[in-house]
């Protein structure tokens, strides 16, 4: 009875680990499918999503407006650095890498300036637990799951059924093609960055008052999406999504009955493993 208890609690936290990397990766994912650029910056606007949350929380009382302004604010400023970092460079992977690891250490070190170097609680904006018959859990935890699948479904149908999709996708399959037939890709790629940043952004908002905000909690985001890209398929968005839902299962039940530290070893193997056996990734490069 205790070990089923302490099952169930894994899958749930899990579930919850999961979802929001999910979302995080998913980010990730989308820059690269539709720019072919390895964003290195990435784990910086989860972590500004999780700063300006807090700071929106604590100067104005509302977690609400928090989690508008976190995902606005972070594209906003993916807006401006694909103005005036990835476009004069012509997003050159590998320019790109050097210019997004620039970019990680700008943000850092400025929110180091004006933030501080200390974590910052965030309080839940609901409080309530859900009763199982072995425990009781954080309401917050499931309505952020919830949240997170709402924004997974709502960017499905944003890339599957409205024009910037259909654009996306056309730029991702080849953009001298794509642009021959009118689409704006300069363009196209500007919303992908500031998506993606968006995306990540939200997660970041949604974990704080979890994990609390704090400077360097990119760097976990970005390690874990990386995983979750490389597991899934580099470019593959549904891959993404299976690979970080497995991380998230893997890192919930290993986390519980062993340690974080371990589970972090295992989801580190299984890169190692899908590496050996299917170098392409578990649904291959540039799958959607």
């Amino acid at each position: 009875m205790i070990a089923s208890g302490h099952l169930f609690l894994a899958l749930l936290e899990g579930l919850v680990s999961g979802l929001v990397l999910a979302l995080t990766a998913l980010g990730l994912s989308l820059v690269f499918g539709v720019m072919r650029i390895v964003n290195v910056a990435h784990g910086e606007f989860f972590m500004l999503g999780a700063v300006i949350a807090w700071f929106f929380s604590a100067a104005l009382g509302s977690f609400g407006l928090a989690l508008l302004a976190a995902p606005l604010a972070v594209g906003a400023i993916a807006l401006a650095a694909d103005r005036l970092i990835l476009r004069p460079i012509r997003y050159a992977p590998e320019a790109t890498i050097v210019a997004t690891i620039g970019l990680l250490y700008i943000l850092q070190q400025l929110v180091l300036m004006v933030y501080g170097p200390y974590a910052r609680p965030v309080d839940a904006p609901v409080y309530f637990r859900v009763e199982f018959p072995w425990f009781g859990y954080s309401g917050y935890k499931l309505v952020v799951a919830i949240l997170a699948a709402l924004l997974l479904g709502a960017t499905w149908l944003l890339i599957s059924r409205t024009r910037l999709g259909l654009y996306m996708r056309a730029t991702q399959q080849d953009p001298d093609v794509a642009r021959a037939f009118g689409v704006p890709t300069e363009r196209v790629y500007a919303a992908s960055f500031a998506l993606g940043a968006m995306l990540t952004a939200v997660a970041g908002a949604l974990v704080v008052p979890i994990q609390q905000a704090h400077y360097l909690m990119g760097l976990d985001a970005l390690l874990l999406s990386f995983m979750a890209v490389i597991i899934g398929g580099l470019g593959s968005l549904r891959g993404t999504l299976a690979a970080a839902l497995l991380i998230g299962l893997v890192d919930g039940v290993v986390s519980v009955f062993f340690s974080p530290t371990l589970a972090k070893i295992v989801a580190s193997a299984l890169v190692a493993l899908v590496l050996v056996g299917r170098s392409g990734g578990l649904f291959g490069e540039g799958a959607t």
